[in-house]
């Protein structure tokens, strides 16, 4: 059997009607570019969220740029961010020239919210918290921290759309929560997109004219902009996918809840969850001493598995420049070490995922 870490066309053909009505409904209108399907998802995201504003933008990377340039951060200011996340979250920072300030990671693969005010120094202006794989952060204590300290709070959501911490929706803790549409997202689209939402009316207003090179009216350009918009095609398309996410959201808990029960190699350590956080399963991650050993045993039973990530965005070559080493963030290196990412999709059936569970637990691990 031949297994894919990600299979996208399923949910497609689980809702193929209502998409083809959505696209021929796009393309019939004549209007492509900030149009109404994407003021439609705006409104319709927002109260997803429980937000008062939602700017569709390019990308969550683009909504990560934007949310620091809105902020007036820049060259010389500090904004701590968790050392394990994905480049693109510390990109949002160093793009405006700012400095990234790593903190290690919890054994929920989260920042580590006890790490966090020994990183803050009198340049520090933000704390951009990731929610990774899709579990929600710490995000009581991380909130208590931010305003002792009057820091402003970025969340990058790209993998936690519509997970929640003490029953509040990520994204909803901080002035900006930033999240992407990529199409293995959870709430993916069928392209490159993204957004931001808000309850800073200013903070609002500022991202809609940046995303349209500066301006509110065409051609009067009020501040420095950029070209980030949602375009209507895809804000159609996920307007139907986000009037289906809970069910797609349930069924990767469902299957997040059999590898729970089924994997039972002493070797691999499954994920856990923290007290009053909800996980919506982005990505399902085990640990493995020997990770490499079970990547390829499970390659050679035909089974794909994704590292995410093999190196830590303080080692990356492009960073080389902030002058950090190996053994700066040891938990992070050692994650990037032992992490596996197992396949789960939507449409993943029982007997694809019974058959990955086997394999691992028949795996002799060297």
């Amino acid at each position: 059997m031949q297994i894919k870490c990600n299979v996208l066309d399923r949910q497609f053909r689980m809702y193929q009607e209502e998409y083809e009505q959505a696209a021929l409904r796009v393309l019939r209108s004549g209007w492509y570019v900030l149009g109404n399907e994407v003021k439609q998802f705006e409104e319709e995201f927002a109260k997803f969220t429980g937000r008062k504003y939602c700017v569709g933008l390019n990308s969550g990377l683009d909504a990560l740029i934007l949310s620091v340039r809105a902020l007036g951060i820049g060259s010389g200011d500090e904004v701590i961010v968790q050392a394990n996340t994905y480049i693109a979250t510390v990109l949002g920072i160093t793009e405006n020239n700012a400095v990234p300030v790593f903190v290690e990671p919890d054994e929920y693969f989260n920042m580590d919210a006890d790490k966090i005010e020994q990183a803050i120094t009198d340049k520090t202006k933000a704390i951009m918290v990731t929610h990774l794989y899709g579990q929600a952060s710490e995000m009581t204590k991380i909130v208590d921290i931010a305003k002792k300290h009057h820091l402003e709070i970025i969340e990058d959501c790209a993998q936690s759309h519509g997970a929640c911490f003490a029953g509040k929706m990520t994204g909803t803790f901080g002035i900006s929560g930033c999240f992407s549409f990529y199409p293995t997202k959870n709430l993916g689209a069928f392209g490159d997109a993204g957004a931001i939402v808000t309850d800073d009316a200013a903070f609002a207003d500022k991202i809609y004219m940046m995303r349209n090179y500066g301006s509110k009216v065409k051609y009067y350009n009020e501040i420095e902009g950029v070209n980030s918009r949602l375009d209507e095609m895809q804000a159609a398309l996920l307007r139907v996918k986000l009037s289906h996410l809970q069910e797609l959201n349930n069924e990767r808990t469902m299957l997040a809840q059999r590898y729970d029960k089924g994997i039972t190699n002493p070797a691999v350590y499954l994920p856990r969850i923290r007290d009053e956080a909800e996980h919506i399963y982005h990505q399902y991650v085990i640990k493995c001493n020997a990770r490499d050993s079970l990547q390829k045993s499970l390659e050679q039973s035909g089974i794909q598995t994704q590292i995410h990530y093999p190196i830590p965005p303080h080692l990356a070559k492009c960073y080389h420049f902030l002058g950090h080493k190996k053994g700066d963030y040891p938990i992070t290196e050692t994650y990037a070490n032992e992490v596996l990412s197992l396949p789960i999709y939507t449409g993943m059936t029982l007997e694809e995922q019974d058959y990955v569970i086997e394999q691992i637990n028949t795996c002799r691990i060297e």
